[in-house]
């Protein structure tokens, strides 16, 4: 019964993007609507740990969502929208993150925690993007991963869908990028292959 359910809120979301991408607005709205509850739900997961942030839960969404709007999607399903979102969400809390940084008071450094089991522990948000921008340049793949499933707490099976790959696949490059990032914002310095 539980597979027929999510079988036809894929289809409904499917649907709703075809007709999005043949310009119909009010399915865009309605796309929108049908996704949010889980987009709050990241939104939240993300903001958790936040000390000094602005941005409430509504706030990062539709910061994530005004930025993603305008464009005709360029994504198929629910796992590629949630993806494109969750980089969307990570680029809106560093460049948050930045701004902070920039002014001359001394703000907290922001950091993010997620419930996801293996993640990295605690950290500092620019750490975190700095190092994601050295894997990128290693092995993008891994990085769209760690995107993924740690600023999206997207499932191993959505982020398999988004690639193309096994979950299997997903949960080895999964270990291997966080092992990666882990030693490189413990050691930033270090010349990290």
């Amino acid at each position: 019964m539980k597979m027929g359910v999510a079988l036809e809120l894929e289809l409904k979301t499917k649907r709703l993007i075809v007709a999005w991408r043949g310009g119909d607005m009010s399915s865009r709205d309605l796309l929108i609507a049908h996704v949010m509850p889980e987009l709050e739900q990241i939104a939240a997961a993300r903001l958790r740990a936040e000390h000094s942030s602005s941005l409430s839960t509504h706030d990062l969404v539709n910061e994530a969502l005004l930025k993603i709007i305008g464009e005709h999607p360029e994504f198929g399903d629910r796992a590629h929208l949630l993806a494109l979102v969750s980089r969307v969400m990570r680029n809106v809390l560093v460049d948050q993150a930045r701004a902070r940084m920039s002014n001359k008071r001394r703000h907290q450094k922001v950091e993010l925690r997620t419930q996801l089991e293996g993640t990295i522990p605690q950290i500092d948000l620019l750490s975190l993007d700095s190092a994601l921008i050295r894997l990128r340049a290693i092995d993008e793949g891994y990085a769209d991963i760690v995107e993924m499933r740690y600023f999206g707490g997207m499932t191993v099976a959505d982020i398999a869908v988004v690639t193309g790959w096994s979950e299997p696949t997903i949960k080895r490059r999964w270990r291997s990028a966080r092992a990666w990032l882990s030693d490189a914002i413990t050691d930033p310095l270090a010349g990290h292959d």
